[in-house]
């Protein structure tokens, strides 16, 4: 079994029992998973083996204070499950921090059977945990309905994304979130990976030439990168200063993890101040699920909820409802 392997067995796992805790109460974190799933702190870790000491092997070439690789994946729950945090961090921070996506891998294929996940409808009944544990929409019947093969066909996509603009694969890799958690499509699928750049505003001709090209081989050097990193789940994040030094913040966090490694590499970064009215928040981003408008706005999350409907009600904005929860679109 491959590192790959290891990582998506061992953080579906992880999900299942995060979200059991909160009705059966303590759990004992270890399982007859190949990975040790410690449920207090929300790592995964490699049964043997200590994490390789990334500080040589990432170097800052960027202008602003911290550089912030982040490793993820196009199907990883839990990187839908930061998006508030995430989000929040680019508008407090974005003058200090330049983030550099890279992608992990989490799903190469279905070639092998252990750790309780053997196949695609297995991971159905973890997702839908997950979406409660994580306050964000997710519909877990796209792996009944169409499956995904393999996560490495989007991956390679948000790095054809990256060739053409940055700023857009950003846009790109949360349209085709939405797709696979909330839409339940198949995006490994080329049909929907090019709905999704045309509606981002891709050269769709220099995607395709670049997704059957040039992009293959970044999202190698990524997966090649992580593994130097010593990379084992997702999400994972290296925060990094000019001198080298760096903060580690492994899995879901609350948003003041992420500010703290900000603000131990960078003491005097300044947190900008951010229009918190509705109609600022959704001009900056089109779409936010609840909890993502909780998060950015201040405002209590029922109260956002509520909020959010009456926008609706007065045709401001447009809800899109799942089985585990709504994400709100703003109306032009």
């Amino acid at each position: 079994m491959n590192f790959s392997e290891f990582a998506i067995i061992g953080f579906l796992t992880f999900c299942s029992l995060s979200c059991k805790t909160q009705t059966q109460g303590k759990m004992e974190s270890k399982n007859n998973n190949p990975l040790l799933c410690d449920i207090e702190t929300g790592m995964c870790e490699m049964p043997t083996g200590k994490e390789k000491d990334s500080t040589a092997e990432i170097t800052k070439s960027t202008q602003k204070s911290v550089k912030v690789i982040y490793y993820t994946d196009p199907i990883c729950s839990s990187c839908w499950g930061i998006e508030p945090q995430l989000r929040k961090l680019k508008l407090e921070y974005g003058n200090s921090i330049e983030i550099e996506y890279r992608m992990g891998g989490l799903l190469p294929d279905w070639s092998y059977n252990s750790g309780g996940i053997s196949k695609p409808s297995d991971v159905a009944h973890h997702w839908d945990e997950v979406s409660v544990y994580y306050d964000m929409p997710i519909d877990g019947d796209v792996w009944l309905e169409d499956p995904l093969h393999s996560s490495y066909p989007p991956s390679i996509a948000f790095k054809a994304a990256q060739l053409q603009d940055s700023e857009k694969a950003i846009l790109f890799l949360r349209e085709i979130r939405e797709m696979v958690f909330l839409q339940k499509k198949n995006i490994a699928k080329w049909e929907h990976l090019e709905t999704a750049a045309k509606t981002v505003g891709l050269n769709i001709e220099q995607f395709k030439t670049d997704y059957e090209g040039k992009a293959k081989e970044l999202f190698q050097e990524d997966l090649k990168l992580g593994k130097e990193l010593g990379v084992r789940g997702f999400p994972t994040m290296f925060f990094v200063d000019e001198k080298g030094n760096k903060e580690l913040v492994y899995g879901s966090k609350p948003y003041s993890f992420y500010e703290v490694a900000v603000l131990k590499l960078a003491p005097t970064a300044n947190k900008s101040e951010y229009k918190k009215d509705w109609k600022d928040l959704f001009a900056k981003y089109q779409t936010l699920t609840a909890k993502e408008f909780s998060e950015l706005s201040g405002i209590g999350r029922k109260e956002s909820e509520q909020l959010l409907n009456e926008h609706t009600t007065k045709g401001n904005l447009t809800k899109v409802v799942t089985k585990n929860g709504s994400l709100w679109k703003y109306v032009k």
